[in-house]
Protein backbone atom coordinates (compact mmCIF):
# COMPACT_ATOMS: atom_id res chain seq x y z
CA UNK A 1 0.00 0.00 0.00
CA UNK A 2 1.20 3.52 -0.69
CA UNK A 3 -0.15 6.96 0.11
CA UNK A 4 -1.27 8.57 -3.17
CA UNK A 5 -3.07 11.85 -2.46
CA UNK A 6 -4.75 14.18 -0.02
CA UNK A 7 -8.11 15.66 -1.03
CA UNK A 8 -9.13 19.23 -0.26
CA UNK A 9 -12.68 20.41 -0.98
CA UNK A 10 -12.48 24.00 -2.18
CA UNK A 11 -14.89 26.78 -3.13
CA UNK A 12 -12.56 28.55 -5.60
CA UNK A 13 -10.59 26.07 -7.68
CA UNK A 14 -8.66 28.74 -9.61
CA UNK A 15 -7.47 30.50 -6.41
CA UNK A 16 -6.40 27.19 -4.89
CA UNK A 17 -4.55 26.15 -8.04
CA UNK A 18 -2.75 29.52 -8.08
CA UNK A 19 -1.68 29.04 -4.44
CA UNK A 20 -0.42 25.48 -4.89
CA UNK A 21 1.38 26.27 -8.14
CA UNK A 22 2.80 29.73 -7.35
CA UNK A 23 3.42 29.47 -3.59
CA UNK A 24 4.05 25.76 -3.09
CA UNK A 25 5.47 25.09 -6.56
CA UNK A 26 3.36 22.07 -7.50
CA UNK A 27 2.63 21.45 -11.18
CA UNK A 28 -0.92 20.77 -12.34
CA UNK A 29 -1.06 17.16 -13.54
CA UNK A 30 -4.75 16.94 -14.43
CA UNK A 31 -7.79 19.20 -14.39
CA UNK A 32 -11.16 18.02 -15.56
CA UNK A 33 -14.94 18.34 -15.10
CA UNK A 34 -16.43 15.62 -12.88
CA UNK A 35 -20.16 16.08 -13.32
CA UNK A 36 -22.52 19.05 -13.19
CA UNK A 37 -20.97 21.88 -11.19
CA UNK A 38 -17.92 19.83 -10.17
CA UNK A 39 -14.30 20.13 -11.25
CA UNK A 40 -11.21 18.27 -10.02
CA UNK A 41 -7.51 19.06 -10.26
CA UNK A 42 -4.50 16.96 -9.25
CA UNK A 43 -1.25 18.76 -8.43
CA UNK A 44 2.19 17.44 -7.56
CA UNK A 45 5.43 16.20 -9.00
CA UNK A 46 5.95 12.96 -7.06
CA UNK A 47 3.97 9.92 -6.06
CA UNK A 48 1.86 11.84 -3.54
CA UNK A 49 -0.40 14.54 -4.93
CA UNK A 50 -2.88 17.17 -3.79
CA UNK A 51 -6.38 16.66 -5.17
CA UNK A 52 -8.60 19.75 -5.26
CA UNK A 53 -12.34 19.21 -5.68
CA UNK A 54 -14.71 22.09 -6.35
CA UNK A 55 -18.40 21.15 -6.17
CA UNK A 56 -20.61 24.23 -6.40
CA UNK A 57 -23.61 22.32 -5.00
CA UNK A 58 -21.93 21.32 -1.71
CA UNK A 59 -21.77 23.55 1.34
CA UNK A 60 -18.55 25.46 1.96
CA UNK A 61 -15.88 23.19 3.44
CA UNK A 62 -14.60 23.62 6.99
CA UNK A 63 -10.81 23.55 7.12
CA UNK A 64 -10.61 21.89 10.53
CA UNK A 65 -8.28 22.69 13.39
CA UNK A 66 -5.35 20.35 13.96
CA UNK A 67 -5.03 19.30 10.32
CA UNK A 68 -2.28 20.51 8.01
CA UNK A 69 -0.38 19.39 4.94
CA UNK A 70 3.38 19.74 4.82
CA UNK A 71 6.05 20.36 2.23
CA UNK A 72 9.82 20.09 2.66
CA UNK A 73 11.80 23.11 1.45
CA UNK A 74 15.49 23.97 1.14
CA UNK A 75 15.43 27.10 3.32
CA UNK A 76 12.66 27.97 5.75
CA UNK A 77 14.00 31.48 6.52
CA UNK A 78 14.26 32.39 2.82
CA UNK A 79 10.77 31.12 2.02
CA UNK A 80 9.31 32.76 5.14
CA UNK A 81 10.70 36.16 4.08
CA UNK A 82 9.51 35.72 0.47
CA UNK A 83 5.96 34.72 1.46
CA UNK A 84 5.65 37.46 4.08
CA UNK A 85 6.73 40.04 1.47
CA UNK A 86 4.15 38.60 -0.96
CA UNK A 87 1.36 39.04 1.59
CA UNK A 88 0.68 35.34 2.14
CA UNK A 89 -1.25 34.71 5.39
CA UNK A 90 1.43 33.40 7.77
CA UNK A 91 0.00 31.62 10.81
CA UNK A 92 3.18 31.21 12.86
CA UNK A 93 6.71 32.43 13.10
CA UNK A 94 9.53 30.01 12.41
CA UNK A 95 9.45 27.19 14.96
CA UNK A 96 12.45 24.94 15.76
CA UNK A 97 11.43 22.14 18.13
CA UNK A 98 14.86 20.53 17.72
CA UNK A 99 18.21 21.58 16.24
CA UNK A 100 17.46 19.41 13.19
CA UNK A 101 14.13 20.81 12.02
CA UNK A 102 12.44 24.16 11.58
CA UNK A 103 9.10 25.07 10.06
CA UNK A 104 6.29 27.59 9.80
CA UNK A 105 2.62 27.55 8.82
CA UNK A 106 0.59 29.55 6.31
CA UNK A 107 -3.04 29.25 5.25
CA UNK A 108 -4.17 28.60 1.72
CA UNK A 109 -7.14 30.43 0.11
CA UNK A 110 -9.57 28.01 1.82
CA UNK A 111 -7.93 28.42 5.26
CA UNK A 112 -6.26 25.00 5.21
CA UNK A 113 -2.99 25.07 7.16
CA UNK A 114 0.15 24.41 5.11
CA UNK A 115 3.49 23.68 6.81
CA UNK A 116 6.84 24.39 5.17
CA UNK A 117 9.57 22.32 6.83
CA UNK A 118 13.36 22.31 6.54
CA UNK A 119 15.52 19.43 7.75
CA UNK A 120 18.59 21.21 9.08
CA UNK A 121 21.96 19.55 8.59
CA UNK A 122 24.01 19.20 11.78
Amino acid sequence: MKFCHVTLSVRDLDASIRFYTEVVGLPVNKRYPAGPGTEIAFLGGGETQVELICDRDRPAPVAGDGISIGFEVDSVPALFDRLRAAGIAIVSGILAPSPHVRFFFVTDPEDFRVRFLENVQA
